[in-house]
């Protein structure tokens, strides 16, 4: 008996992907549920998974366009699975004979084994770890396993982000000690050619390609910035930071309060929340706040869906999912579709202050930056605060200037005194005196 492998479905209007990549082989014997493809589509990287166990025939190959519903390969389940040789243990592997002059030999046989490229081993440190396809792809292909010192603080799986970027920093240190060995002078560690690497542009790129294009040509996008103390919000993590960590199991990070303040500051000026549809401006009355995240594959906005009625800790909780599974590629359509407004936050890459993009058909998004302390006059003296740059882009066909200003300036001001939050922006002691 065969069973198709069919790509799935991708969202209401899309009729064309991309076979990005098969994670197996041809012939080879995959598990029920085993990951075995990534597709492309123009809004996320989708993963196949085999609907049964057996062994595999790929019909179409990497690279090829498909609409959804092709078969693109398929199972045999009457294979049977091959047959694992049992690992010996250490206590039957065979140890060479003791000679007379033994010290000696082991020295000799270590050097050699330097010399010559040992077969890739597991180490101690990759059984901490679990693995995403790409990462465990780029380890293999690159002969490469983990240093007994790797780290991963906060986070037990490691993608192909991570394994670059020791990679990279491995090369940086083997240049900084081939300088100190011969005394030249430095003159780069990465060894440049005159070679080119030519990429194939991803579906998804090259949407995100058109779709940023046509903003800057179809959109009247302006930019006002304003910046924001930030010490109330760094002062309260601080503070709770270990209890909340102990309560819902996640850090408590910036990126919740200002999709709070994001979230509140709407009703003030509900046309930052609106977009054009049919010579119409539409005003939702809810927040669903596009969260900006950087992907292997590209920039991605996963939605959280009415914002405006979630807490900082269900906020905090649902933006590290959203983006934990957007660089998993494990992202769903429904879960990028939409969204009312945006949030980028340039600041992690340690962006100063930048013009952030809309989202369209969106009509406003709020760019976050790099926190520095900076002198700045408090009462009539100068003291130093951590302070960030704000950005807020928005289209002027919907959102005029005194709205994009005064929206920008109400987030300000919730991010200054985060207990207004709770009270639609008005001083706690106003709420209680009833004014």
């Amino acid at each position: 008996m065969t069973v198709d492998i069919r790509v799935p479905e991708a969202g209401e209007s899309i009729t064309q992907v991309e076979l990005a990549k098969w994670l197996v082989e041809d012939g080879s014997y995959v598990d029920k549920d085993q990951e075995i493809a990534e597709i492309d589509s123009d809004k996320a990287t989708l993963t196949i998974n085999a609907d049964a166990a057996g062994k595999i025939k790929i019909s179409v190959e990497e690279g090829s366009s498909v609409e959804p519903g092709k078969v693109i390969g398929q199972i045999d389940t009457e294979a049977e699975k091959p047959k694992e040789e049992p690992k010996k243990s250490e206590s039957q592997k065979e140890t060479p004979k003791k000679e007379a002059k033994e010290p000696e030999k082991d020295k000799k046989e270590e050097k050699d084994e330097k010399k010559v490229p040992a077969e890739k081993k597991e180490t101690p440190a990759e059984k901490e770890f679990t693995f995403s396809p790409s990462a465990r792809r780029t380890m293999d292909e690159m002969n490469l396993s983990l240093p007994e010192d790797f780290g991963h603080p906060g986070n037990k799986r490691i993608t192909k982000k991570d394994i670059l970027m020791a990679i990279a920093a491995a090369s940086q240190e083997k240049g900084k000690s081939h300088q100190g060995d011969t005394g030249e002078p430095f003159t780069g560690s990465w060894g440049g050619s005159r070679q080119e690497e030519r990429q194939k542009m991803s579906t998804l790129r090259k949407k995100v390609a058109e779709r940023l294009v046509a903003v800057k040509n179809q959109t009247a996008m302006l930019t006002t910035f304003n910046e924001v103390d930030m010490s109330a919000i760094m002062s309260l993590r601080k503070r709770f930071q270990n209890d909340f960590q102990e309560k819902y199991g996640i850090k408590l990070g910036f990126m919740a309060f200002f999709a709070k303040a994001v979230a509140e500051a709407i009703p003030f000026f509900p046309q930052v929340n609106g977009y054009i549809e049919d010579n119409h401006i539409v005003i939702p009355s809810y927040a669903d706040i596009g969260i900006a995240v950087s992907t292997p594959k590209g920039l991605m906005v996963p939605v959280v869906r009415n914002a405006e009625g979630l807490s900082i800790p269900v906020l905090e909780k649902k933006v590290n999912e959203l983006a934990e599974k957007a660089r998993e590629n494990k992202i769903s359509i429904e879960e990028l579709s939409g969204g009312t407004i945006s949030i980028t936050n340039g600041g992690v890459f340690g962006s100063l202050l930048s013009t952030p993009i809309l989202n369209p058909p969106q009509s406003a998004i709020l760019g976050m930056h790099k926190i520095e302390e900076r002198p700045v006059a408090i009462n009539g003296k100068v003291e130093i605060r951590p302070m960030m740059y704000l950005a807020l882009s928005y289209d002027h066909r919907v959102v005029d200037g005194k709205e994009s200003v005064g929206f920008l300036v109400k987030v300000k001001e919730f991010i200054e005194n985060p207990a207004s939050m709770l009270f639609q922006g008005k001083d706690p002691m106003e709420k209680i005196l009833g004014l």
